[in-house]
């Protein structure tokens, strides 16, 4: 049986990393990828119009300083083909793939407790193990399928935006309906109607959505970022947002009416998270929540043509960020094609998925093809589905069946020498995750290094600690409009999922300093032997 220091589960941005560091640290290490090459989400999530909606020049990895000055973006927001060539450029310059396994899925992991190691089984009944587990199996990454009836007796084709065919998809003089309107869709549709005969969107829910003015990658600003790449990296690792975006230090509530109207007009003329980062009360602050609100919805109205559709495209069912917020090109313009509807799912919901397409309470929509946009089970589906077995018999998706418990989203009380990169109670969806990335990386790293040169066996999450860390995770998002929403952030979106704000909100800065005062004082709040 195959034994190893150190086992990663994931090789998107956080295992190709966590991977690195590990090989620099002369440990033997094994990266376990249920993909046939390296991206994580990036791998799996081809989708048209498949975009990041953070920037290039912050949507990348800060320990790579060739990389950066080697590497041009494009665009000024990344489509998934450049991102996904990206990390394998990573992977290929730091050598990294003779260490992964591909095409291996993780089914099972087990503790043992006398031996101070994890077995890790495989679905291709392969054993191995292992003194410390790490998982960076992403945020987003186990598609949500909804459960409607008649759903697997459809006659055409079926899709789903985070399960995309490699080889792509022609929907040329095809009927699509399209299920969803959250930020897969907002990217695709636009992509989609431009090739279908019809296309028709149900939609349960509207999403806030701002402009992403996404462009070519103007010269000058690359040139700028390349020239201060170090200094810009070194200050987003200490921003809330994890990012260069500059933000905070204005409240809406204190500008006048003209001043407001000044300042939103120049975010949304910005794009992109620029609407959100520049103000501290969006999020607390209903007031002003509701002044981004009404300004939102004046340009959906400006841009679509039908009064009556533009209307349902204005999100009134969760204030403005506390939701996802989508950034779209084009997105609301498809709405004025002749050949596009939209179905209100409120007013006429679906009822069944037949052989011929969609059937609503009001009548049966003939399709093609059908599209499922309805997102991740996120933050926990990745972890969940494997058979994680702890301390005692203790298992992880038992643990969190009442909500998740985690200290710093790092580890598990119950679970020793279980590491999770970006899990439930960081920082992670809600900054830049590169930057989020990196950070829990680093902070693992550190704690086997230390663990290693201390000769310490085990080390655990202590149960007090977890306590205290989700008690001030779930303050933390209290004092905001987040928990308003109800949000994949939530859970909301899962059937019998436990509706738990999941990730901290606290931002990065807070987050990365409270981290460092833990590990220079030992790993205080983990038990360690």
């Amino acid at each position: 049986m195959p034994q190893y220091d150190a086992i990663v589960v994931g090789a998107g941005f956080a295992g190709l990393y966590m991977l690195h560091r590990l090989q620099k640290r002369g440990l033997k290490v094994i990266a376990l990828e249920q993909g046939s090459d390296v991206g994580g989400t990036w791998y799996w999530n081809r989708y048209p119009g498949a975009r990041c909606d953070n920037e290039s020049l912050g949507y990348s990895y800060s320990f790579m300083p060739d990389l950066d000055q080697e590497w041009c973006w494009p665009e000024r927001y990344s489509e998934q083909p450049v991102i996904l060539r990206y990390l394998n450029q990573v992977a290929d310059k730091l050598e990294l793939r003779p260490d992964i396994a591909f095409d291996t899925r993780v089914s099972a992991a087990s503790f043992d407790e006398a031996a101070s190691t994890w077995t890790v089984e495989t679905q291709n009944r392969e054993t191995m193990v292992t003194r410390y587990l790490i998982m960076a199996t992403g945020c987003l990454s186990v598609p949500n399928w909804p459960d409607i009836p008649g759903r697997d007796r459809f006659g055409g084709d079926t899709l789903h935006t985070a399960q995309w065919p490699h080889e792509g998809y022609d929907f040329t003089d095809k009927t699509v309906g399209v299920i969803g309107t959250g930020s897969t869709a907002i990217q695709s549709i636009p992509q989609i109607a431009d090739q279908a005969r019809r296309l028709t969107v149900f939609q349960r829910t509207a999403n806030h959505c701002v402009p992403a003015q996404n462009c070519p990658m103007p010269s000058d600003v690359e040139a700028e970022r390349k020239a201060n790449y170090p200094e810009i990296r070194a200050k987003s690792r200490y921003t809330n947002s994890g990012d260069f975006v500059p933000q905070g230090g204005t409240a809406l509530m204190d500008l006048d009416e003209a001043e407001q109207r000044r300042v939103l007009e120049d975010c949304w003329r910005q794009g992109g998270f620029y609407t959100q980062y520049p103000f501290d009360d969006v999020l607390t602050d209903p007031r002003a929540n509701a002044i981004v609100t009404a300004f939102s919805h004046e340009q959906i109205r400006k841009r679509v043509n039908d009064p009556a559709i533009a209307d349902l495209l204005c999100a009134n069912s969760h204030p403005f960020g506390t939701k996802r917020l989508c950034a779209d090109s084009g997105y609301f313009e498809t709405y004025n094609l002749d050949h596009v509807d939209l179905v209100d799912l409120n007013a006429t919901p679906i009822t069944a998925i037949t052989h011929e397409g969609i059937k609503t309470s009001e009548q049966l929509h003939k399709v093609d093809t059908i599209v499922f946009a309805t997102g991740f089970d996120a933050m926990t589906g990745a972890l969940t589905a494997i058979d994680i077995v702890g301390r005692e018999g203790a298992v992880l998706r038992d643990k969190w069946a009442d909500g998740t418990r985690s200290l710093l989203g790092v580890a598990v009380a119950g679970f020793p020498n279980l590491f999770t990169v970006t899990g439930p109670g960081s920082p992670s969806v809600m900054i830049n995750v590169v930057t989020a990335i990196e950070q829990h990386v680093e902070w693992i790293d550190d704690c086997i290094g230390w663990l290693e040169e201390n000769s310490a066996s085990v080390i655990e999450a202590d149960a007090d600690a977890e306590n205290a860390w989700v008690d001030h995770v779930n303050e933390t998002a209290d004092a905001t409009l987040y928990p308003q929403a109800d949000s994949w952030y939530m859970g909301a979106n899962i059937p019998g999922k436990a509706r738990v704000f999941m990730p901290y909100v606290g931002g990065l800065r807070r987050f990365r300093l409270h981290c460092e005062t833990i590990a220079e004082d030992g790993y205080t709040g983990f038990n360690i032997r």
